[in-house]
Formats: structure tokens, C-alpha cells, sequence
């Protein structure tokens, strides 16, 4: 498909052709930074990976590693600064079973396999001062080692045998799970790789070896018996014995990584919301040894999330950096020694985080509402400092509008904030239509770039976009979650509109011409929304819960989401209070409902049963589905038809325009 170069009315086309900068790591030596990027692939109609050097002086552009092919992807460093990396090259040759492998790359593009597991590797980690590597890699039920697994796998192929017995459970927090279960393995320098063992059928390739390679870390997915609990396994990377397994009722351990004189583990713990308590998130170390676990953060009130703390390089210096979601961005901050935790950036969305050899200073991702991704580099000790800029692939061109912010208070006197994004041209004169996008999750925050939902092809098309910030929501302390715990549909919704109402006291917006849109939480919303006001012109629910009673028995997050709102056959009182469908016979607004026919978090019988509510109520409804689409949207080509479905469809509504129908559909 041809674009015109920065047509304001194409920025959802470009949207979708701009390079989504995915990971970023830095050789041992400080010298080499390297970029994992999605690009359109020939065809224009999927994304592939492409790995690509970054000058971390910012002296030279940015090229392609020598050596790399696309498909390469998830690259780290070697001890001896071999660049290391998964893909598909030679996969299924002289009959092997295919699947990514693990490969070295040189410096100078000389590339070598040195991992293959039949069915293929996951993930993988490398030991910072030793030739060890740990990888994630499946046994099929049976298989007592790689070689019957093999074996399975032939057997189930040419049988064309894709069936799963489950004896568990057909999917666990938001895994759709398989017919094998991940398993942690460990390749020494001149040794066959070692089976630590499983990490649950959910088992999310979690793990970590200490600096000198002897001791490995993984976490163990949570089973039905304790679905709210996993477990950190320490292991000798040698031998695979055991030496602790590590868990505390209700909490969950994420993302581990040694420090740098291998006497401490640090982990994300996450306390999942329940029926009586709200979401909390910290760090904590692990003795190793003892098991002892300190919490590192007892007093910051935010979450160090999403991303993985990294730890000086230093031995003996237990400094450590993580990111954490406040007020409308997701600054990087400092733990010293000492437990004084400073903030380095004062605005910016930051992620994979990498520190120089002496800890002097850091590299990132940074992305803003109004900002793509880039590579940035940043002091490691400066408090609220403006990263330098790094030359970085891909250049979206200049965004159609300006960015500001809205302020408001809660029925309950909270501060609330959202972002506002203004077109070119909004003002007294001419007033521009509202469009109120909030946020899935709940526990999540409007601060950074997004590919899916972005306001900016809205702005190209005049409309303002609101981004409201409500309860449950990240960044704004933990009172903020306590007082949106148990009230799904409630002060979420009224902080929404509270916000709204602070925005359209602008004399730049048209309170006559409104919408609101939402995906996952926020399509939820916009389904509570349906049934609470007709004051919006136009609604659109993208994989949004409509009947909280069937959709608790459905979803992947069944455990999960029972906690929240409690058994439906004794502990009514949050269904009837926040199940929109309960309310169906007040609906009243024309509404375009969104879904993927693969959406195990939010299964499409939600969007389904919305639609003959709609219709039996008499009120306009269009459903845009993709059958081959998970809880988002990720194929190029049906993210041009989201965008300009939904920008056809609000023009009709809010705008009064003739109704377009998507030529490919």
C-alpha cells in the first residue's frame, strides 16, 4: 500500500509501516548496543524482527548487524561479547525437528548455531562472567528426555495430531497452554545441556545464572492447587540438584536477576488483587543460600514496573535501576546501597534498561505519548535529567496536534490527571469533537507510545483524544488502587467522566460532538458506559467484558478474576453492580464492537452476546472481527482496518458524514 509523506489523513498507514523498536542490549565491554527492531516484511502483510547496531556515542547511524537475517530476534551478549540470538535459519534441514534455535553471531557476521531443541527454543540468558547459558525449551507428557521428545513430535506430526489432553486446566494466567510443558536447561562450555527441570505448563521462560555460571534461577508457574502463588527454583547449573525452591502464599516472583557478586537474587513480587485486598508490586532480594527475602522498596509508594531491575556490574556494589509507572510517565529510578531511591527522568516512558561496565551510565528505550521510540542514553546517578538522544531507525514524521494535560478531582476529592491531545487547528472558533480513550488493564497508565490505539491517527482526523488516567489505575500511589478495589464499574467509570467533564469546560472542544473508544478494561468501560449515559454521540468496544457471569467461567484469567469479583453462585453483589449486561435494556447509543476470534483473556462471546443486546434493543451496532486475532491486533494489514474502521465509523456518528465502508471489507 502507497502512502502520501506526512498526509495527516495516512497517519494511521504510516502508523503501521514505522519500525517498532521492541529491546535493546549492551556488550560486556560498553561498546556495542544492539536494537531489536519489528519491520513490515516483504509482502507488507506480517512483522518480522531485524537485530541493529546502535553507536552508543551517537556519532554514527544506526546499521543492520552484519550478518543478521530477518527473523533473528531476542538478542543478548556472550562473556566473550559474541553476540547472541534466536531464529528459524536452517530450521527443519536433515530432518530435524523445526523451531528457533540458539545462535553466536561474531562481530564480524560469522554466525554459528550452538543450540537446537526439537519444536524449538524460547528464551534464553547467558552468564555474565562464564561461558553458561540457560534456554527455555518444551517435553511433550512422556518424554523423559530431548531424544523421545524428538521422537513424540515426529509421531504427532506425520499422524497430523494436533489434540491436548488437559488434566489441569485448558489455559492459566493468560496462557493458552500447549501439549508440553517449558523445561529450564543449562549449556556449559564443554558439556551437554543439563535439564533443571519444568517451569509449569504456563511457564514463561523466567530465569537467570549467576555471573560465574554455577548457579541458575528459574520461576515455576502457579498450578490449580495454588493458582496465586508461583515459586522461584535456585539450582546447581551443573548438575541440575536443587537447592531451594522459594514461594509465599498469594505472591508471585517475576523477572530474576543475580547480583553481580552472585549473594543476592533480586525478583519483582506481585500480590494480585483479591476480593478483600488491592494489587501491590515491589523488589525483593533473596539470599540464595538461606533463602532469607528482604523487600527493597518498603516505602515507595509506586510500582517498580514493567521491566526488569538490572544490577551494577560492579562486584560488591548493590546498586540497582528499575522503572516504575508515575503520574502519566514511567521514569527510571535509582536504589542505592542504602535503600535511597532518587529519580533519573522527569518525564518519558523508559524500558530495557543497560548499564555500562563501571555503572556510569545507562542506555534505554524512551517513548512518549507524543514520541516513538528511541534509543537514549542517560547518567546513571543525575536526578530528573534530560536523556541524549541516540540515532535511532525509523522516522515517523511530525505528529498532527500538541499534547497537554487535564486536572480534575474525584467524587472522593482525589486528584485525577489524563493526557489531552489537541489537533492543528482546535480552538474558540472551532472546537474540536472529543474522543475519550481509556486504558485496558485496569492496572496500567497512559504514558508512553502505542501502536494499537494511538491517539495521534484520531488527531489527524480532528478529533481531540482524552486519555484518562481513572482508579486502578498505575503511577498515582497506592491509595489509588484502594479506591477503585471491588468497584469494576464504578469510580473507574465516574473518575472517566469526571475528567471528561473537566476537559469540555475547554472553550477548544465541542461537548455536542463526543465519543469514547476502549480496548480490553477500557472496551469494558465503554460497555459500562452504553448502559450508564447517552451523553457520547458514538461508542467503541474493542474486546471489552459485557457479561462478567459468563465471562469469568470462560476467560484464560478464570482464578484470577474469580478473586476479584468472588464466586457468582454466593457472592453476587459485584456482578449485579458492575455486569453491564444486567442493564442491557437501557442502551441507547450506536456502537461498533471489535474482536479476534482467538481472544482467550476476553473471549468474542462477550462481543457476541453485546451485539444481539444491541439489536434486540433496536440501537445501530457494526461488529468488526478478525478470526485469527488474539486479545489484540497484531497483523499490519488488519491494523489499518481497525483504524480505519473506527475512524469511519465515529465520523459518521459524531461528525455526521456519509458512513464509508472499508474497501477489503
Amino acid at each position: 500500500m502507497t502512502t502520501m509523506v506526512n498526509d495527516p489523513r495516512t497517519l494511521h498507514d504510516r502508523l503501521v509501516e514505522q519500525p517498532r523498536l521492541t529491546g535493546l542490549v549492551l556488550s560486556p565491554d560498553g561498546s556495542r548496543l544492539i536494537l531489536s527492531v519489528q519491520v513490515l516484511g516483504d509482502e507488507g502483510n506480517r512483522y518480522v524482527s531485524e537485530l541493529w547496531e546502535v553507536d552508543p556515542a551517537g556519532e554514527r547511524d544506526p546499521r543492520r548487524v552484519p550478518g543478521s537475517q530477518q527473523g533473528d530476534s531476542a538478542p543478548a551478549f556472550a562473556a566473550d561479547g559474541a553476540l547472541l540470538f534466536l531464529s528459524d535459519r536452517e530450521s527443519g534441514d536433515s530432518g530435524e525437528e523445526p523451531g528457533p534455535s540458539l545462535w553466536s553471531l561474531s562481530e564480524s557476521g560469522s554466525a554459528e548455531r550452538i543450540a537446537h531443541h526439537p519444536g524449538g527454543t524460547t528464551a534464553f540468558t547467558a552468564a555474565a562472567r562464564a561461558g553458561t547459558l540457560a534456554y527455555t525449551a518444551a517435553l511433550l507428557p512422556g518424554a523423559a528426555d530431548v531424544r523421545t521428545h524428538a521422537d513424540l513430535l515426529r509421531r504427532r506430526r506425520r499422524a497430523e495430531v494436533n489434540a491436548v489432553l488437559y488434566e489441569t486446566t485448558a489455559g492459566s494466567e493468560g496462557v493458552e497452554l500447549g501439549t508440553a510443558e517449558p523445561h529450564t536447561f543449562v549449556l556449559g562450555s564443554d558439556t551437554p545441556p543439563v535439564d533443571v527441570g519444568g517451569q509449569g505448563l504456563a511457564g514463561a521462560g523466567d530465569m537467570a545464572l549467576s555471573p560465574d555460571g554455577s548457579v541458575v534461577a528459574h520461576t515455576r508457574a502457579p498450578t490449580g492447587a495454588a493458582p496465586d502463588t508461583n515459586t522461584v527454583v535456585i539450582a546447581d547449573a551443573s548438575t541440575g540438584v536443587r537447592r531451594k525452591a522459594l514461594s509465599h502464599p498469594g505472591h508471585q516472583y517475576y523477572n530474576p536477576v543475580f547480583t553481580a557478586d552472585g549473594t543476592r537474587l533480586i525478583c519483582s513480587r506481585q500480590q494480585e488483587e483479591t476480593y478483600d485486598s488491592a494489587w501491590q508490586v515491589t523488589l525483593v532480594a533473596f539470599d540464595p543460600v538461606s533463602g532469607e527475602e528482604t523487600d527493597l522498596l518498603p516505602d515507595f509508594d509506586n510500582w517498580p514496573w514493567p521491566g526488569k531491575a538490572i544490577c551494577s556490574p560492579v562486584p560488591g556494589d548493590t546498586t540497582l535501576w528499575f522503572t516504575g509507572d508515575e503520574q502519566g510517565h514511567c521514569p527510571v529510578f535509582r536504589r542505592d546501597p542504602d535503600g535511597t531511591v532518587t529519580r533519573l527522568t522527569a518525564s518519558g516512558t523508559y524500558s530495557s534498561l543497560c548499564v555500562t561496565p563501571d555503572g556510569s551510565t545507562l542506555h534505554a528505550l524512551r517513548g512518549d505519548i507524543d514520541s516513538p521510540h528511541q534509543v537514549v542514553r542517560l547518567d546513571a546517578a543525575k536526578a530528573d535529567q534530560e536523556p541524549a538522544p541516540l540515532r535511532t531507525p525509523g522516522d515517523l514524521g511530525p505528529l498532527p496536534g500538541t499534547l497537554t494535560e487535564v486536572h480534575t478531582t474525584g467524587d472522593d476529592g482525589f486528584a485525577l490527571r489524563a493526557w489531552l491531545v489537541l489537533p492543528k487547528g482546535a480552538g474558540a472558533e472551532h472546537p474540536a469533537p472529543l474522543l475519550v480513550m481509556p486504558h485496558g488493564g485496569p492496572q496500567g497508565s497512559w504514558n508512553g507510545w502505542s501502536c494499537q490505539w494511538n491517539p495521534w491517527p484520531f488527531a489527524a482526523r480532528g478529533y481531540a483524544v482524552l486519555l484518562p488516567d481513572p482508579a486502578l489505575s498505575s503511577g498515582y500511589g497506592q491509595h489509588m488502587q484502594e479506591r477503585g478495589r471491588g468497584q469494576y464499574g464504578g469510580r473507574p467509570y465516574h473518575d472517566v467522566i469526571a475528567l471528561t467533564d473537566a476537559a469540555l469546560s475547554r472553550a477548544d472542544l465541542d461537548p455536542a460532538r463526543t465519543a469514547l473508544a476502549g480496548w480490553s478494561y477500557g472496551g469494558y468501560l465503554a460497555n459500562r458506559t452504553a448502559t450508564r449515559t447517552d451523553r457520547f454521540r458514538a461508542l467503541v468496544s474493542h474486546a471489552g467484558m459485557w457479561n462478567l457471569e459468563s465471562f469469568h467461567g470462560d476467560t484464560d484469567l478464570h482464578t484470577y478474576f474469580r478473586k476479584i469479583f468472588g464466586d457468582p453462585r454466593i457472592q453476587r453483589e459485584r456482578y449485579d453492580a458492575d455486569s453491564p449486561h444486567l442493564d442491557a435494556a437501557k442502551l441507547t447509543t450506536p456502537m461498533l464492537i471489535v474482536h479476534g476470534g482467538r481472544d482467550s483473556r476476553v473471549p468474542p462471546g462477550q462481543s457476541r452476546e453485546l451485539q444481539h443486546d444491541l439489536r434486540r434493543q433496536g440501537v445501530p451496532v457494526r461488529f468488526l472481527y478478525f478470526p485469527d486475532e488474539p486479545h489484540g491486533v497484531e497483523a499490519p494489514n488488519n491494523l489499518r482496518l481497525l483504524y480505519e474502521t473506527v475512524l469511519n465509523f465515529l465520523d459518521h456518528h459524531v461528525l455526521g458524514e456519509e458512513w464509508r465502508r472499508p474497501e477489503l471489507l
